[in-house]
């Protein structure tokens, strides 16, 4: 765009300043006419210019919070970007339906202009005819204002609905609108954009109307936004909504959550690749310079955290919450992002670990690594030089965490040495086992983990209980009055995480909620800890016949009291003694009714999964934390410490043909190929088991299968022998096989027939 352009939209931003009336549309018609692209350019330094003086106006007059004037029992709204050292979760309870939004001036609308059925027509005419002007003209009045956006999409234009459970759009209508737009002739869609730099133009004072969220709304759902050309316009719609009050955020928050997936998803990829663009621009020159735009990422980052929170609201969520992860951060410099942000926590100092959903488990487990080596070496380093202060000679072995066991011993040695090398866990660890020679090259301390778990989650020991409709494990409630060994299970499960072991182990997901509940341990050693919220759905997820059985008592229709003769009190076996236990105080007095059998299902799922276990899961709790006591696991999701623990459960085979390595064979071998034409052939549960056999997990870690280390040897045996596995180094054993037939029936034989881990 041309200076004189440019100083003639200057002239018009005054002259609005002026008069508060929007801009003349014809004006800018022409100016986008004239250069559409340089308009943008120019469109974003006058826009800044608008943002500056409404930005020191709000810090001088605007309430940071909506207030509710008359209203009564409205809670506090929760933040929509939360500091992650506190680990907060954002409120996912929506307000209540009969709480209406405070009373705002709402603006005079104009009348809706069409139906949706009389668009459609409109659109069917012009593309028959090739006369645009009908549709031309609606989108022309439609997207000229935020009060015209409102109106035009409005179930009802004269309802204000201003509940945070209903925005009050036609979303059909917003979506044939859009779906519309992008084959129209570019004239249309000009202005549309012309429209919209119009509305953004305007200058607001106070909170927003719940008209003005209703564009926010709508316009965050133009797919004109995929194009790179119309970013500025993009950036400047992010930034205003971002700046919102974050009770206006509360309700774009339940509004997005009533999208469906379709027009859910792409509103995230279209951020995602926002961010991605503006970090790695494939065109530099489109984009005003970074140093003019720093503020483009963090208030993508903002809106993208609305999103989430509306995904979490749903259950089941919309979409994944790996569909939230943005590749493009694995090559930036994760460590300095990680670093700013324990500087700098959720200051004005931009971060992508203030928004952690974004950043992917491979990018994570790297700062994870990253943290532990550092963590690590300085421990090394201190007991480097405490015994060089004392003057003794310095011995390789102070840097490692060295653990020296006996195998008839397993437990009680390793259980003996962690303690007394408490201060070295954070050390790399190297195992010995006492009477057998060699070194620890990771093989010795896989067999450890392997063993160790092995023996402690048999159901002889008595510790967990193996649930089999669940397939899973979960704490015993037997009272005992040590559980040393129940910390010895969390000591494990740090160490595999900090030394990049996966564990073969079964907890349900509630389990890693558990753990992250606090994140970090509290100074306080009376705060209780491993204590979360939980529902059937956690219930479920272990014992799926009991929490079946609990839904029906909740939705039974008939005398709850009568049929079902239960009280507050709930039995347990221990030891062959049945012991009963009060959900409350009086319990075995208090019958469960029709009107109180909800708070008996809440209590009875609280004592199973927090109360009866308590002290079990504190001690495992203190023992996982003990090692892995770090900051980042702040950013950390559930689900994702159960990946880093146990690996992930998708399987990719093909990714393993290409990173397995072979001794004694080569890729082009008959048996080699017979052996993967096999392989791939299986079915998933195949699969599986031939993973576990040769790895002891049926999971990945998660750098994926090349991080296996996946290794077949020739084994100069009769063909008639099975396959032989060595897990402690991801190693399978292969017999030269003549035929495919032959290797596939020994093959499914050796990997169906293993017991436990398969070890040698």
């Amino acid at each position: 765009m041309n200076s004189k352009g440019f100083i003639f939209l200057l002239e018009l931003l005054k002259l609005h300043q002026k008069t508060r009336k929007r801009i003349a549309f014809h004006t800018l018609s022409q100016g986008l006419d004239r250069g559409f692209k340089g308009q943008i350019s120019a469109f974003s330094s006058v826009i800044s210019t608008v943002n500056q003086k409404k930005e020191a106006t709000e810090n001088r007059s605007s309430p940071t919070h909506l207030v509710f004037p008359n209203i009564k029992n409205v809670r506090d709204l929760p933040p929509i970007s939360l500091d992650v050292r506190q680990k907060q979760r954002i409120s996912t309870d929506p307000l209540s339906s009969e709480i209406k939004a405070p009373v705002l001036p709402e603006p005079i609308l104009p009348v809706q202009p069409k139906t949706m059925k009389d668009f459609l027509e409109d659109v069917e005419k012009a593309k028959s005819s090739g006369d645009w002007k009908t549709v031309y003209d609606f989108y022309l009045t439609t997207f000229d204002s935020f009060p015209e956006l409102s109106a035009a999409f409005k179930k009802d234009a004269s309802a204000s609905f201003n509940t945070i459970e209903d925005s009050g759009i036609n979303a059909k209508f917003v979506n044939a609108v859009y779906d519309a737009l992008l084959n129209t002739p570019q004239d249309i869609q000009k202005t549309v954009l012309k429209g919209i730099i119009n509305s953004l133009l305007q200058e607001w004072k106070g909170p927003r109307t719940k008209d003005d969220l209703r564009a926010y709304f709508i316009l965050l759902q133009n797919p004109q936004f995929n194009n790179t050309s119309t970013y500025v316009i993009y950036a400047h719609l992010l930034r205003q909504t971002a700046s919102l009050v974050e009770a206006d955020h509360h309700f774009l928050a339940h509004w997005f959550k009533k999208l469906s997936q379709k027009r859910f998803k792409p509103l995230v990829e279209r951020l995602l690749q926002f961010i991605s663009l503006r970090l790695f621009p494939a065109k530099p020159e489109e984009f005003p310079p970074i140093s003019k735009c720093s503020w483009w990422i963090p208030s993508a980052s903002k809106v993208l955290a609305l999103l989430n929170t509306a995904n979490n609201l749903v259950h089941p969520p919309l979409i994944p919450y790996t569909d939230f992860y943005n590749s493009t951060l694995d090559h930036i410099d994760l460590m300095e992002e990680y670093h700013t942000w324990q500087s700098f926590g959720n200051s004005h100092r931009f971060s992508f670990c203030q928004y952690p959903f974004v950043i992917s488990i491979a990018a994570k487990k790297i700062i994870i690594q990253r943290d532990s080596e550092q963590q690590m070496i300085s421990i090394a380093r201190q007991s480097l030089v405490d015994k060089v202060s004392r003057r003794q000679r310095p011995d390789m072995n102070m840097l490692f965490l060295n653990m020296k066991v006996r195998r008839t011993h397993l437990v009680s040695d390793s259980l003996d040495e962690l303690t007394r090398k408490r201060a070295d866990l954070k050390k790399k660890l190297k195992v010995t086992f006492v009477g057998e020679a060699g070194l620890d090259m990771g093989g010795l301390t896989k067999e450890w983990f392997l063993l160790l778990i092995r023996q402690i989650f048999h159901p002889d020991y008595g510790m967990f209980t193996y649930h089999k409709d669940s397939y899973c494990h979960w704490f015993s409630s037997f009272k005992c009055d040590n559980y040393s060994e129940f910390r010895l299970v969390g000591i494990l499960m740090g160490l595999a995480v900090y030394n990049s072991i996966t564990l073969d182990i079964r907890f349900p997901p509630c389990c890693y909620k558990k753990l992250l509940s606090p994140p970090i341990v509290p100074s306080d050693q009376n705060t209780p800890v491993g204590i979360c919220s939980v529902t059937t759905d956690d219930l479920c997820q272990i014992m799926p016949e009991l929490a079946h059985g609990l839904s029906e008592l909740l939705s039974y229709e008939g005398n709850v009291e009568e049929d079902f003769y239960s009280t507050f009190q709930v039995f347990q076996e221990e030891f062959g003694i049945i012991k009963s236990y009060n959900l409350k105080p009086g319990g075995d007095k208090i019958p469960v009714t029709n009107q109180n059998r909800k708070e008996y299902v809440q209590l009875y799922i609280d004592f199973l999964l927090n109360k009866s276990i308590y002290k079990q899961f504190a001690a495992f709790y203190y023992g996982f934390h003990s090692v892995c006591a770090s900051n980042a696991l702040m950013l950390l999701r559930p689900e994702e410490v159960e990946i880093l623990v146990c690996g992930s459960p998708e399987l990719d085979m093909h990714a393993l043909q290409r990173s397995t390595q072979y001794d004694g064979y080569a890729k082009t071998d008959l048996t080699i190929r017979y052996f993967w034409d096999v392989v791939l052939g299986f079915p998933l549960d195949l699969q599986k088991k031939l993973l576990h056999f040769t790895t002891g997990s049926d999971r990945v870690p998660v750098g994926g299968m090349a991080d296996l280390n996946f290794k077949i040897s020739k084994n100069e045996t009769s063909t008639n022998w099975l396959p032989v596995a060595h897990t402690c180094f991801n190693q399978l054993c292969l017999p030269p096989y003549k035929s495919k037939k032959d290797l596939k029936q020994k093959l499914i034989i050796g990997i169906s027939n293993s017991e436990g881990f398969g070890l040698e």
